[in-house]
């Protein structure tokens, strides 16, 4: 597994950081993380939580038996991944650097610490755990109802944002196979399925990311 290393503290100024998270980093370790790093094994028993400073993070889980995996979420800074684990179990998913990262290090003790000082910020970690146990269920909802292109749609619609132009944006970068892992799916259908939609004028790829440049069709 690649090692990480001690990160300059100045990682902690990032302005997509809320005041309430950043004074938790502050009492953490900072640490780099190589593009690669598996940072939590699904399984493993832990007690930390990582806060984002810089970079990306993906977390997935896997079926050891047929090889295959399925992305549960992006995220970049300001956000925190492991905290589903802080009730002593184990890790129920893996979460990998798919970036150069940065992250704070935060033990159980110290977020205790923090939450007898701070006892507001449980009810932040707290809407944190709704909204991602939300974001499960209308996943598993989606994977139940929707065919691949409902799924898609979804997907892209969720993390696009509005443009000047009138377009939307996916700055960060999607590929058919990090697509197909959200949505539980084959690469080759999510290829297929972005192919006719660029040769029907609804989306395109430019130096900036993935541009939706209209409405994307109810069906496919």
């Amino acid at each position: 597994m690649p090692t990480s290393k001690a990160a300059p503290r100045d990682a902690l100024d990032h302005p997509a950081l809320s005041e309430s998270v950043r004074a938790l980093a502050r009492r953490g370790e900072v640490r780099n993380y190589r593009k690669g790093t598996l940072l939590m094994q699904e399984g493993d028993v832990g007690d930390t939580i990582y806060i984002i400073l810089g970079g990306r993070l993906r977390v997935f889980g896997s079926d050891a038996g047929n090889d295959r995996e399925i992305t549960h979420g992006s995220y970049g800074p300001g956000e925190y991944v492991g905290e589903m684990s802080l009730d002593g179990g184990p890790r129920s998913a893996s979460v990998i650097a798919v970036e150069a990262s940065t992250c704070a290090v935060i033990t159980r003790p110290t977020l205790e610490q923090y939450l007898t000082e701070q006892p507001a910020f449980a009810f932040e970690l707290m809407a944190k755990l709704i909204r991602r146990a939300r974001a499960a269920t209308l996943s598993a909802k989606q994977l139940a109802l929707n065919d691949v292109y409902g799924r898609l749609k979804l997907l892209l619609e969720s993390i696009a944002e509005p443009q000047a132009d009138g377009a939307r944006l996916i700055g960060e970068r999607l590929t058919h196979l990090d697509a197909a892992r959200r949505l539980g799916c084959t690469r080759e259908m999510v290829s297929r399925v972005m192919k006719e939609l660029e040769t029907g004028g609804y989306v395109e790829t430019s130096h900036a990311g993935l541009r939706l440049l209209k409405p994307l069709p109810a069906r496919w």
